[in-house]
């Protein structure tokens, strides 16, 4: 179902937008500079963000994908046209989608590619778009931008030939472009009033490469050529006019995992982006009028983020260029965003980088869990696979991070002020974690429960401290994906010393633990499981004190104000109230029109609770009415989890799609 018809269904005022942060870096090319110099354009999921470089505005969000988007592209001349694919499932046809970039409407849907669309260009003076067809399509359409119809298509490569991934048109014809992929590489010739497109094979001799990206530089006539970056980490010259291969760079030791992004500056230098996450400037002696081999191509300047501690997921995606070259920006698989500054004139006449800024990190995976600490509004923390992250929710910047290698965090909960963060792990593994005290910057594991659940720990809660001085003392409470739920009793002596004690294991559920909430005398928790029970645990006792059955498999539970109910929501798309004294269903909500609600909570005022689950809606309830009273579309993805800051000033949501979404609260 489309955004635009979800957000029909509620007739109810919407949730105004305060900070976005996310960025499928994923996607090859998907981050532009728009030619206004002023906008950043970059993929989220199933919408396309565009976004102030100054942090000025609230940023935009382009709605009309069904699917995650795949590729961006950006018209030339004022950028007035953005155009968007995306990937469906099997057997289905994907869009691409022209926008008004003034309106932000959208003008065309582009539907005749199956599954994927692989890439898009638009003609250097805009007159056409060029669509790329993914594995199972194969095919490259010219589209007409007049009237958003077909004007011809061809299969993009020869049979012998693998995927075709890449396509780029020629800097001043409309009637000429290239494309290439897995051994192929072929320039296209336009016919328009003929509606036929031409191939023509480059020869490329005895040398076989897989294409990852092209860079044209056909400005001057006499020796028009375009470069490919390939899978081997070489760059390739082709002479536009014969159609050959020239040269490649460099001649010896190839650029480690590829070149996987590429983009040329004045002085014939171009930036090269490698597999590894290193960024080289590379210098091409000009060719020859009789474009003969010129002499070597030269490394002038190379760049790594030292900070990224493992290459193998940061690899750069995306090379965009702020107007003629002087600045430009960097993106990568692992979700971060750089921007550099670029000084073409220093006093040796050799280029460099004058400044690198990293300007957004975001998650690159589905976000687990989100919490506020104790008492302030300001920070968030939020987990996702490998990952524990701690941001400013002013600027959304992130402040720390702490990895485990190979794992996933499931779960994360705050206690002692907000100085101790236990989190739950897929191994098996409660890890108790502190800031450090000298740095403050660094995560320190103060003990690690091992073998706490034998199938995972997939929910966590603790208790407040019961000490002071910097000792901890609390106990957690924990479950796992064999359903059981244990409780922990944990003590720090403040320096060094952590200890930990098994007191009672229950075993009631059959299904795997969803959530758990912790009554605030802390005599008492509720938890939730995917067997369709949620069950009210008396912690003093270690024992069942009520039971609730439900035809679903429950993905939240939490206590009203007054905690004589507790709310349930789940698959079944159903919102209950039920009695925490007797276990009766009181109320029975419709949560959503489709799919499941996944996350859930309740405002410090017990007035109001929010949701959001597969529908991408969050919704915010008045708690005794059971009336949606707001709405906030903003999410591509499936939403994970929901917390409203401890002053009811704002809500912060998470989703599949790596997003964090911050709303402003609507009373």
């Amino acid at each position: 179902m489309e955004q635009q018809h979800m957000e029909d269904t509620y007739e109810v005022p919407r949730l105004q937008l305060e900070r976005v942060c996310g960025f499928n870096g994923k996607v090859s090319d998907g981050l532009k500079v728009h030619p206004d110099r002023q906008h950043i354009i970059y993929p989220l999921g199933c919408a396309v963000v565009i976004e102030d470089i100054g942090g000025k505005g609230k940023p935009s969000l382009l709605w009309g994908h069904t699917d995650v988007v795949t590729c961006i592209a950006v018209s030339n001349r004022d950028g007035d046209l953005i155009a968007s694919g995306q990937k469906t499932h099997m057997g289905f046809k994907a869009a691409a989608i022209v926008w008004d970039y003034r309106s932000q409407r959208q003008l065309y849907k582009l539907e005749l590619h199956k599954v994927k669309i692989e890439a898009l260009v638009f003609s250097p003076n805009d007159l056409y778009l060029a669509s790329l067809g993914g594995p199972d399509d194969g095919s490259v359409i010219i589209w007409n931008m007049s009237n958003g119809q077909a004007i011809c298509g061809a299969g993009a490569q020869v049979e012998s030939a693998g995927n075709t991934c890449c396509i780029s048109f020629s800097n001043h014809r409309d009637d000429i472009f290239v494309t290439g992929g897995e051994s192929t590489l072929r320039v296209w010739e336009l016919d328009v009033e003929n509606r036929k497109i031409r191939p023509s094979e480059v020869d490329m001799g005895q040398i076989k490469r897989n294409v990852n990206c092209i860079s044209m530089d056909d400005s001057d006539p006499k020796s028009p050529f375009f470069y490919c970056g390939t899978s081997t980490g070489d760059v390739l010259a082709i002479n536009m006019v014969t159609k050959r291969f020239q040269y490649k760079a460099p001649e010896k030791n190839n650029f480690e995992q590829g070149v996987t992004a590429l983009a040329q500056v004045k002085n014939n230098n171009f930036l090269v982006g490698t597999g590894c996450g290193m960024l080289f400037e590379l210098k091409f002696p000009l060719p020859s009028e009789d474009c003969k081999k010129p002499g070597k191509p030269k490394i002038i300047r190379q760049w790594q983020d030292e900070t990224v501690k493992s290459n193998s997921d940061a690899g750069i995606t995306s090379i965009a260029r702020r107007g003629a070259g002087h600045q430009f920006f960097v993106g990568t698989k692992n979700a971060r965003m750089y921007k550099f500054g670029y000084d073409c004139a220093n006093k040796s006449g050799v280029p460099k980088f004058d400044t690198c800024e990293l300007i957004k990190t975001c998650h690159s995976e589905k976000v687990n869990d989100i919490l506020f600490p104790p008492g302030t509004s300001e920070l968030i923390v939020t987990c996702q696979k490998e990952q524990l992250r701690i941001w400013s929710v002013k600027d959304m910047k992130e402040l720390k991070r702490h990895v485990i290698g190979n794992m996933t965090c499931n779960a994360i909960a705050l206690t002692c002020n907000g100085q101790a963060f236990v989190t739950a792990w897929d191994d098996g593994i409660i890890r108790v974690l502190g800031l450090n005290a000298k740095s403050g910057n660094d995560f320190v594991l103060r003990k690690a429960i091992s073998a706490a659940h034998n199938k995972g720990v997939t929910a966590v809660a603790c208790t407040s401290n019961a000490d002071s001085n910097g000792r901890w003392d609390f106990k957690i409470i924990s479950g796992g994906g064999e359903g059981q739920v244990r409780i922990w009793h944990f003590r720090y002596d403040g320096r060094s010393e952590s200890s930990y004690t098994l007191l009672d294991t229950l075993k009631e559920h059959k299904g795997s633990i969803s959530d758990i909430k912790i009554r605030r005398d802390e005599k008492e928790c509720v938890s939730a499981s995917t067997d369709g029970t949620s069950i009210i645990w008396n912690l003093e006792k270690r024992s069942r004190s009520q039971i609730v059955f439900a035809n679903t498999l429950f993905k939240c539970v939490s206590y009203s104000k007054d905690e004589s109910q507790i709310l349930t929501s789940g698959t079944d798309r159903k919102l209950g109230y039920w009695e925490a004294f007797d276990g009766s269903l009181t109320r029975d909500l419709e949560g959503s029109k489709t799919g499941s609600v996944n996350a859930m909570d309740i405002s410090p005022d017990g007035e109001y609770f929010v949701t959001g689950g597969d529908d991408k809606l969050l919704k915010v309830w008045n708690y005794n009415e059971g009336e949606v009273i707001a709405v906030g579309a903003g999410h591509s993805g499936t939403i994970t989890r929901i917390k409203i800051c401890p002053r009811q000033k704002s809500i912060a949501s998470v989703s599949e799609d790596g997003a964090i979404l911050i709303w402003t609260f609507p009373c």
